[in-house]
């Protein structure tokens, strides 16, 4: 199934129709069980997500919180994508914490790795080989056209058999951890928030260039996942007119 995608006049009303998106799968997943799942990101525009989120009056205690990525070492620091989460969603929304399975990044790299693929087997209750389907995926893209902790030219991209895995950014100087390609193509349906003039340049490569995923890392999705959708701004659209 090719991936669809929808322009917005700004950021804000990106997020928000964003979050209808991501609340109808869960609502579907609920008919016919008695929880759901979603996996957060992190990225310039998931606090409007989030805030959005938040907003709904959704039977969040159904619902339970896993993350596609977290820089390592910094839990408690302003770039954590889970204590952006707990800021402008978790609390507000109240979600039980029991529903909460963040990466645990207070742990050496591979060792929170480990504990995190650990714990998404438990909860599915897994057999050797098998993958998680999340119900809703919220991807970000990086304006170097990264996804989750994916980033152009690393080896993690062709990755199929794990589910977690730390990475180091030399970059950037820092380690992340992140799920990988088998685990996040698993998922019952992504959706992605891009704004920003600065990526529009990847989101046209996405859409545009051959297929490469090793460049272009969230055209994995387009090839191989389930379901779709990426809500854009007006400035990260602009070059697929």
């Amino acid at each position: 199934m090719g991936a669809r995608w929808f322009r917005y006049p700004n950021a804000r009303l990106a997020a928000e129709a964003c979050a209808h998106n991501i609340l109808a799968k869960l609502e579907d997943a609920l008919s016919g069980r008695s929880l759901a799942t979603l996996v957060l990101s992190g990225g310039e525009e998931s606090g409007l997500l989030l805030e959005a989120l938040a907003r709904s009056r959704f039977a969040w205690q159904q619902v339970h919180l896993f993350w596609a990525e977290e820089r390592a070492g910094i839990q408690r620091e302003a770039g954590s994508h889970y204590r952006l989460a707990a800021e402008c969603f978790i609390g507000p929304a109240r979600v039980p914490a029991r529903n909460v399975h963040r990466i645990r990044v207070e742990l050496a790299p591979e060792v929170a790795a480990s504990r995190y693929e650990q714990e998404i087997r438990e909860f599915f209750g897994l057999e050797p080989g098998e993958f998680p389907r999340f119900d809703a995926v919220h991807r970000d893209l990086g304006a170097d056209g990264h996804t989750a902790g994916l980033f152009p030219g690393d080896p993690l991209i062709g990755n199929r058999d794990g589910l977690a895995s730390a990475v180091y950014l030399e970059s950037l100087g820092e380690w992340r951890v992140t799920l990988l390609p088998g685990a996040l193509l698993a998922a019952g349906h992504t959706v992605y928030l891009v704004a920003g003039a600065e990526k529009a340049p990847a989101v046209r490569a996405v859409f545009c260039d051959p297929y490469d995923p090793a460049r272009h890392p969230a055209q994995m999705d387009s090839h191989h996942a389930r379901s779709v959708c990426w809500f854009l701004d007006e400035a990260a659209a602009r070059l697929l007119d």
